[in-house]
């Protein structure tokens, strides 16, 4: 078993680890920092995408729903005039 200088465990601080509601110092570790940022940063990032498909969804659905009530106005339009006409043969 080696003992040099650089595979040695820091000093740990007794006094902090014993009474942590006297500690002030905020320790962050920097890896778990990252990862929880990357993860929070992913997760907007899905729900953005997921609300731009949802809107691009709704702006598809008012299209079709105005197309398809402009065919229906222009039927009974027609129908309307279709009948007039018959009805001055007559």
């Amino acid at each position: 078993m080696a003992t040099d200088g650089a595979s040695t465990f820091p000093a740990a601080d007794a006094e902090g680890e014993l009474n942590p509601g006297q500690n002030k110092k905020v320790e962050v570790d920097p890896v778990s920092s990252d990862i929880a940022t990357s993860k929070e940063v992913k997760e907007q990032e899905e729900a953005e995408r997921k609300l731009k498909k949802r809107e691009k969804k709704e702006a598809m659905q008012t299209l079709k729903t105005t197309i398809l009530v402009s065919a229906i106005v222009v039927a009974v339009a027609g129908a309307a005039f279709a009948i007039t006409k018959k009805l001055r043969e007559k």
